[in-house]
């Protein structure tokens, strides 16, 4: 048990380190949640630079997959692992260096999910791919992907005998779709931004 409350604090503080507003604040000298959505993810800082955008992606990431294998260090086991991944994804949904008011955590979610479930990661990133396509909404992708991936874990079988892993990854998937509330509100509206439309 403290080893794993010390794993979830360690990677929670990990999650929260917020890129995207770090990286506008030092190149742009502005507070990214002042523009756009008003997010810290890199949707909303690709809006300012895209080359930020990228990199806060990358770095977000990265972010998560450094939780999970510090949590490694500690136990092979994937409920830690996936412990590990919710916490983090939690710190950048809800930075304490922000009060608490940070990103979507789809980067940190990826990052994460990559060390644990990279089968499923990969055949969630082809959703994401071909709704964006179909639909261009980047949301809808996003929401879709996340939503799918505990049923693509269960479904190949990943986790049989570790459930409690399976239901951590479910948390996060619901803790993620919930982010994108305001996303759906204005999908169901048909308000929502697609690819390549011109923003107003």
């Amino acid at each position: 048990m403290p080893s794993s409350l010390l794993i979830a604090a360690a990677s929670y503080l990990l999650g929260s380190i917020p890129f995207g507003y770090l990286l506008v604040q030092m190149f742009h000298g502005e507070d990214v949640r002042q523009t756009g959505s008003g997010n810290i993810g890199a949707t909303n800082v690709s809006r300012k630079s895209p080359r930020l955008g990228v990199l806060t992606l990358v770095l977000d990431a990265l972010k998560g997959s450094a939780a999970v294998w510090l949590a490694h260090c500690f136990s092979p086991s994937y409920t830690i692992l996936s412990l590990a991944a919710l916490f983090a994804v939690l710190g950048h949904m809800f930075p304490v260096w922000l009060r608490f008011r940070g990103g979507k955590g789809v980067a940190t979610a990826l990052g994460s999910f990559v060390v644990i479930a990279p089968k499923a990661v990969l055949v969630a990133v082809v959703i994401f791919v071909a709704v964006v396509l179909i639909f261009r909404f980047v949301s809808l992708g996003s929401i879709a992907a996340v939503a799918c991936f505990p049923v693509l874990v269960y479904t190949m079988g990943l986790f049989g005998e570790d459930p409690a892993a399976l239901t951590l990854m479910a948390v996060a998937s619901l803790f993620i779709v919930a982010k994108h509330h305001e996303n759906i509100r204005r999908l169901l509206a048909g308000t929502e931004n697609r690819v390549g439309a011109k923003q107003a």
